[in-house]
């Protein structure tokens, strides 16, 4: 196998996912062309030098549908010989695209690859693509199927996580975010967005919430506990899979939650031969990837099983890793990742995550995978494991090696 390595990785700031938000008038296909065109001007590429753009988007319809990747290509500086492929692995979509042309590279398929995503969540909604596995009664009666975070409130239930536990967590995230952004442990990675007369749109994450405390948190009311016990009743429906317990704890709400926001993020993978010839410098090496499927119910949890085959691929012990990037889709899901090796929290997200940040579903995987990078250079460690879980029961991982 050939090695495959991250010669760059770049993400715009997260905007707020609502229509007052600072990114709202930029399209999802002129935000993709943004970071690809920055991504090509940062390292030096001409047109045509990669073998395919693999772009995550998850809800694939109107703006966001008909092949974005390949809209993308068209209206950025790649090169119109470069094809593009829309990926959707729901919130993995962005891991899933930087894996796929990884593993490309490794078995030969191509020296090179640009990977990553974008969604623009106040622009497109999230879900309004439709799904079947929440809209068609014989698949959803036969996996019984609840909304999201229904299954983090069963995790939070199975797994012993107090509200007190998920609103400690969400506060830690704010502060480490707050932290990371004085410390300027971004800027390596962050390209500002800017209009056509080179103003800028955005040029910081405009969702944190910096003064965020356990009394702001504990004035929220739970966010799912009225579809979970009144209508339609969700908890119900979980409790058939999870009979042993007796009723599930409503401990989330958005406080402790991943915030819905626009971004997109792009990620240049190569062989070695790629990157002598064009005067690039390897940052690390993807060492194993890794894509599981999970119960659909506690939905959540594919972590966990994807960090173990990843490591197992890898040769690896998770005390090989020194630093973790898992996705904060709900505060429950890290906790249980941390429980589940018995971490160090200080390992762990170690500058916030998508609670204090956001999540833009199609992009947070590049992103994070980004994180890590550059917090391994920062603190001159070796690896890192990128994990994220998935909707529908799946998750995903990748191990980088910092060269």
């Amino acid at each position: 196998m050939t090695d495959a390595f991250i010669y760059d990785a770049l993400r715009t700031p997260r905007g707020k996912g609502r229509k007052d938000g600072s990114l709202h008038e930029v399209t999802s296909l002129c935000l993709s062309a943004f970071v690809l065109d920055a991504l090509m001007a940062r390292t030096g590429l001409p047109a045509n030098a990669v073998e395919d753009l693999v772009w995550g988007n998850v809800t694939q319809i109107g703006e966001q549908g008909g092949c974005l990747a390949r809209s993308a290509v068209l209206a950025s500086g790649l090169g119109e010989s470069v094809p593009g492929l829309s990926i959707n692995r729901f919130c993995a979509s962005g891991l899933e695209a930087v894996n796929l042309a990884a593993n490309q590279v490794r078995a030969g398929a191509g020296e090179a690859y640009v990977a990553g995503g974008v969604e623009m969540m106040s622009r497109v909604p999230m879900g309004s693509d439709g799904a079947a596995i929440a809209v068609d009664p014989a698949l959803a009666m036969k996996v019984h199927f609840v909304p999201q975070g229904i299954s983090a409130d069963l995790i939070a239930t199975e797994h012993g996580f107090s509200r007190e536990d998920c609103d400690l967590y969400a506060v830690e995230s704010q502060k480490r975010a707050a932290a990371a952004w004085e410390e300027g442990r971004f800027a390596r990675s962050i390209v500002p967005v800017v209009d056509r007369n080179g103003l800028p749109i955005l040029e910081r994450d405009e969702a944190m919430r910096p003064g965020t405390d356990m009394q702001s948190l504990g004035a929220l009311n739970p966010s799912f506990r009225e579809m979970g016990e009144i209508m339609p009743g969700f908890d119900a429906v979980a409790l058939l899979k999870y009979p042993h317990l007796e009723r599930i704890l409503h401990v989330h709400h958005a406080g402790n939650s991943s915030g819905i926001v626009d971004g997109a993020a792009a990620v240049l993978i190569g062989n070695r031969d790629f990157g002598t010839r064009h005067g690039l410098t390897p940052r690390a090496r993807i060492t194993a990837t890794a894509k599981v499927g999970t119960d659909p119910t506690i939905m959540l949890t594919g972590p966990v099983p994807a960090a173990e085959k990843a490591l197992a691929a890898a040769g690896m012990t998770v005390a090989d890793i020194d630093l973790f990037e898992v996705n904060e889709a709900f505060s429950a899901v890290v906790l249980r990742f941390l429980q589940a090796f018995d971490l160090d929290a200080a390992k762990v997200n170690p500058n916030g995550g998508a609670i204090a940040m956001g999540h833009p579903l199609g992009a947070t995987g590049a992103m994070i995978l980004g994180t890590a990078l550059d917090e391994l250079e920062r603190s001159g460690k070796g690896t890192a494991l990128v994990t994220l879980c998935v909707a529908s029961g799946m998750g995903a991982a990748t191990i980088l090696e910092r060269v």
